[in-house]
């Protein structure tokens, strides 16, 4: 007879005692769906290198680097609507990190790495004026330019990550009177930035100044590592936090927490920057769900990440670069993790996740009485 009570025996009671004190531990925290945010035109190289500008235009160049020049440019609208694409003029095939130009909507400073300089485009037509930042002639042609950004001075200061040379190269238009030019070394060359022996082989790589624009955080990629320069001694660089697997492109969001693409662990690893939690992990997003008709499902190499202007998304290219095409691997065999899986993409892509940090959940196991 039921009564408006479950009634249950002694027996039924221990077990579902037992299962409430046994019971595993939630996810530490939630990783979120990860949604295919557009698709570059098939039959084009993929890309690396990604910004958004202030009106919510998303800029992505391509990357080919065993291919002939020039790339190609794409403007996506909000929604993932390819705009427009053009071709980047006297740019070679291989383009990396860009940026909107501080107080502009679309001026577009992007880094030719197949060159060793920085071009400033119009991405309405693709058009490249004389090269925007360029590297004293010695170093050239051994560079490996990466990321770039901006300080807080009028008008901005330029800076360049070199992978290859393991130096954050500078170009300050108020101390040369000109808007563009040769660049200086502003920090390094020094061994958190370079590459040593790790993989993929890329030291310093994306750069992001703090809030406060006292510290830059820059991404060590073969050594998974982020590394923290303080503005007042640029010459003395110091690992902030290491185990980021292929510690690639990474944003400081307004709490100054460190969002980073880790390529080689297809997520998004956020670490807090301040306090008694500065350089450990608060979040791990996204993850990788498997190849679909030769579009990436979630994250593959992920490479460049760049919030929306509101915050509420951050975009990411997925490079899906098979390391294997590009560099020797140490070691045998002469692959990564993600290799095979970059073979079966014949369309690329960049996703974007909800840019929201769950909270941390646990149910701790508690001991039997």
């Amino acid at each position: 007879m039921f009564n408006g009570k479950k009634r249950f025996g002694l027996a039924t009671l221990a077990c579902v005692s037992l299962a409430i004190t046994f019971s595993a531990p939630a996810a530490a925290w939630k990783r979120g769906a990860v949604q295919t945010f557009a698709l570059i035109p098939s039959g084009e190289p993929m890309v690396e290198g990604l910004a958004v500008g202030p009106d919510g235009k998303v800029y992505s160049p391509t990357f080919n680097p065993t291919g002939s020049g020039p790339s190609q440019l794409f403007t996506f609208d909000p929604q993932g609507r390819l705009l427009k694409q053009v071709t980047i003029a006297g740019s070679s095939s291989a383009m990396l990190g860009l940026e909107v130009m501080p107080g502009t909507t679309n001026a577009l400073l992007v880094i030719d790495f197949g060159a060793g300089q920085v071009l400033s485009v119009d991405p309405n037509n693709g058009s490249t004026a004389a090269p925007c930042v360029t590297l004293p002639a010695a170093n050239t042609p051994k560079s490996g330019l990466n990321g770039i950004t901006f300080d807080n001075q009028s008008p901005p200061n330029i800076y360049v990550s070199d992978s290859f040379e393991g130096i954050i190269w500078r170009f300050s238009p108020s101390e040369s009177g000109k808007a563009c030019g040769e660049a200086s070394i502003w920090a390094g060359p020094d061994a958190t930035l370079l590459p040593s022996n790790g993989v993929p082989p890329f030291g310093a790589n994306g750069i992001e100044f703090n809030s406060k624009f006292d510290t830059m955080f820059v991404c060590n990629t073969a050594m998974d590592w982020i590394v923290k320069i303080p503005v007042a001694t640029p010459t003395k660089p110091e690992v902030f936090t290491n185990s980021i697997n292929g510690c690639d492109g990474l944003r400081l969001d307004s709490d100054d927490n460190i969002w980073v693409a880790a390529n080689q662990a297809d997520e998004i690893v956020v670490v807090s920057s301040t306090g008694d939690s500065a350089g450990k992990a608060i979040a791990k997003l996204g993850d990788f769900d498997g190849v679909n008709q030769g579009v990436t499902n979630g994250l593959l190499f992920p490479a460049s990440p760049a919030f929306s202007p509101d915050g509420k998304w951050l975009y990411v290219t997925n490079l899906e670069l098979d390391l294997r095409t590009v560099t020797a691997v140490p070691g045998p065999p002469d692959t990564t993790v993600d290799s095979d899986w970059t073979t079966q993409v014949t369309q690329h892509s960049i996703a974007r996740l909800t840019a929201k940090i769950p909270p941390i959940q646990s149910s701790p196991i508690q001991s039997s009485p």
